[in-house]
């Protein structure tokens, strides 16, 4: 068997690794957009590297947009298999799909005024919302802690990531001339003690391993201070200067963390009396996806359910729907904390208010996660004296700061925890994925050191054959 590594590959996002058997059967891991990328993201994003229609089968690890986003590209292009994915997952698959297409569709018709003024062609979008509902009706459910049979080749096993809601990671059985290969896919590591989900779980052991590194090389703030990280931004920005505390966030996942922790500041009489927005349909619908699944929620906010029906919401919380209510918070004169996708502030709506505040020293722009270098957050955590948004400069005056402590991502030590389970002596190779290539050059020296004798950083497209 081979296994080729078509994304997230010295990168961090665009997930897709293709195992191919020697019958010529081929098994797709995840299916992920590529974001933050600058000029090349349209060109990686159109050229997977491989042919749609041979693709049997396709397992998702979990539903965030670089390991989903181009599942419908994949079914426009002749894809017919299976989609294996929890129930989770397919929920938030479905809603984020169908949004990634509004925004192209959206972003073509600005792009096409444009060429048409200047005779050149009309451009297209990678998948339309036909395309994206289409996908959605080769999803299969698969639970938690149980082997699926895939054919006589191939069974596979999720366990929890602790990552987002229904997010896994990937364990198979590969069956080739009666010799059984054990293979895992990390998908994406949470954190350990997260404040909200469960723990990542241990996994049985493999031959090989195909591993997340983003946080390869860092540390994390404990997750326990997150909530007073966020109280002393919103005392400073909100109540000291009198302005606006603009928090890019992920519509899963980091939106719901940030609102369970100013509901807790709420519930503990702390939270500054200022009007907070989430501006994000797309926030709204995964927060109502997520709160439908609180049997994956950990012990700790299992307990908090008891005597708080809602722990996202909170007094002085609105969510704003229609761009008519997100435009007018451009006129808003008064303090405020806006919480907007994207996390990388490189597409939607927070691109706006970053855009509408960025000049104003009184504002600040919080950031509470991982931002590709080229996105525009990655560019702004550079703290530069002028950036460029929408093709025109702005000058920075408002703060830029950063929590620490939020990423869904495990850190090096939490990596490492989640490698504990296993004898490493079995590992034949262990493969770095979904990393910038420093970070997983470090990482692989960390895991060296610890005694891992073959980890591989693979490029983009590189085949190996697996023994």
């Amino acid at each position: 068997m081979k296994i080729a590594f078509h994304g997230a590959a010295r990168t961090v996002t665009g997930s897709k690794h293709l195992l191919t058997l020697k019958n010529g059967k081929k098994y797709l891991l995840d299916c992920g957009m590529y974001q933050g990328m600058g000029k090349e993201t349209d060109a990686l994003n159109r050229d997977f590297g491989f042919i749609p229609s041979e693709i049997n089968y396709l397992i998702l690890s979990h539903a965030h947009v670089d390991h989903c986003g181009l599942i419908p590209k994949l079914v426009k292009e002749g894809f017919t298999g299976k989609i294996f994915s929890t129930d989770a997952t397919k929920d938030l698959s479905a809603i984020l799909m169908a949004d990634s297409a509004g925004i192209q569709e959206n972003d073509i018709k600005f792009e096409n005024k444009i060429h048409a003024a200047q005779g050149k062609p009309y451009l297209l979008p990678l998948y339309t919302m036909e395309d994206a509902e289409k996908a959605v009706n080769y999803f299969e459910i698969v639970p938690y802690g149980q082997w699926h049979v895939i054919d006589e080749n191939v069974q596979f096993m999720y366990l929890d990531a602790g990552h987002i809601i229904g997010s896994t990671t990937v364990h198979l059985k590969i069956n080739e001339n009666g010799k059984e290969t054990r293979l895992t896919f990390s998908g994406d590591v949470g954190r350990y003690r997260d404040v909200i989900l469960k723990s990542p779980q241990d996994f049985p052991q493999a031959d090989y391993i195909i591993m997340e590194s983003t946080y390869g090389n860092k540390l994390h703030d404990e997750v326990t201070g997150t909530g007073e990280a966020l109280l002393q931004w919103i005392t400073k920005t909100c109540l000291q200067k009198k302005g606006k505390l603009i928090i890019p966030a992920f519509s899963v996942g980091r939106t719901q963390e940030i609102l369970f922790e100013l509901n807790q500041l709420e519930n503990e009489n702390r939270l500054p009396p200022v009007k907070y927005f989430v501006d994000s349909p797309l926030s709204l619908e995964a927060t109502n996806v997520i709160k439908s699944y609180p049997q994956y929620f950990n012990n700790r906010i299992q307990k908090i359910l008891q005597s708080d029906k809602d722990p996202f919401n909170f007094q002085g919380l609105h969510f704003i729907k229609s761009v008519q209510e997100s435009k007018s918070l451009n006129y808003l004169n008064e303090p405020c904390v806006i919480i907007s996708a994207s996390g990388m502030a490189d597409a939607g709506r927070v691109k706006h208010h970053i855009s509408n505040n960025i000049e104003n020293s009184r504002n600040s722009i919080l950031f509470s996660g991982y931002c590709e270098p080229e996105s525009l957050g990655g560019r702004l955590k550079l703290h530069p004296k002028e950036v460029g948004i929408f093709g025109q400069p702005h000058e920075v005056h408002a703060e830029i700061g950063e929590i620490q402590s939020m990423s869904a991502h495990g850190d090096y030590n939490d990596l490492c925890q989640w490698l504990a389970c296993q004898d490493m002596r079995q590992i034949k190779k262990l493969f770095l994925v979904h990393g910038d290539y420093d970070v997983q050059l470090e990482f692989k020296n960390r895991l060296i050191g610890k005694g891992f004798s073959d980890v591989e950083i693979p490029p983009r497209h590189w085949e190996i054959g697996l023994t």
